[in-house]
C-alpha cells in the first residue's frame, strides 16, 4: 500500500489524475463543407468544437490549413483556392480561426442561412414532442433567425 501512495505522489499530481489538453476526449471529425449555404452554421459549430478540443496547442495558420482540407467541391473549391493563394503569397493572415471562419460564413452563408432559420422557427410545433424536447428545438431554431423578444414569443407556440 505504501508502494502505491510513493507512486502516486512520485506522478506529480498528489493523486489526481492529470488530464492533458484533448486528453482522451473523443471528438467527431467535422464533414466536408461543400458551400451549401445552409450547411454554413453547422460546419462552423463543428469545427469550433473540434478545434477548442483537439487542435488548441496548433497555431492559427495550421487551423486554418486543416479546415480547408475539408472544404471540397462545388463553388467552395474556387474560394477554397483563392483563399490557399493569398495565404501563401502573405496578402491575408487571420489572426484566429474564428476570423476564418466567419471569412467562410460571409461569402458562403449570405443572408439565406437566416431566411432558412426563420421559415423553420415559423413551422415549428410541439406536436407528440416532451415540452421540454420543444424548448430546446425552439432554442435551437431561434439562433440565427434574426427573431429576438416579442417577435420571437409570438413564434412559440
Amino acid at each position: 500500500m505504501q508502494a502505491q501512495i510513493q507512486a502516486l505522489l512520485a506522478g506529480g499530481a498528489g493523486g489526481r489524475e492529470e488530464r492533458r489538453e484533448g486528453g482522451g476526449v473523443e471528438v467527431a471529425k467535422p464533414q466536408i463543407f461543400d458551400g451549401t449555404s445552409v450547411k454554413v452554421g453547422g460546419f462552423i459549430s463543428a469545427y469550433k468544437l473540434y478545434i477548442r478540443m483537439r487542435m488548441r496547442g496548433e497555431t492559427v495558420k495550421g487551423q486554418v490549413q486543416w479546415m480547408l482540407s475539408y472544404i471540397q467541391g462545388g463553388s467552395v473549391d474556387v474560394w477554397k483556392k483563392n483563399i490557399m493563394k493569398e495565404l501563401e503569397s502573405g496578402e491575408v493572415e487571420y489572426k484566429s480561426a474564428e476570423e476564418f471562419l466567419m471569412s467562410l460564413r460571409k461569402e458562403f452563408g449570405g443572408g439565406e442561412e437566416e431566411s432558412v432559420k426563420a421559415a423553420e422557427l415559423r413551422k415549428l410545433e410541439q406536436g407528440g414532442r416532451t415540452m421540454e424536447e420543444f424548448i430546446q428545438e425552439f432554442k435551437r431554431a431561434a439562433r440565427g433567425s434574426g427573431y429576438e423578444r416579442r417577435p420571437l414569443v409570438k413564434e412559440f407556440k
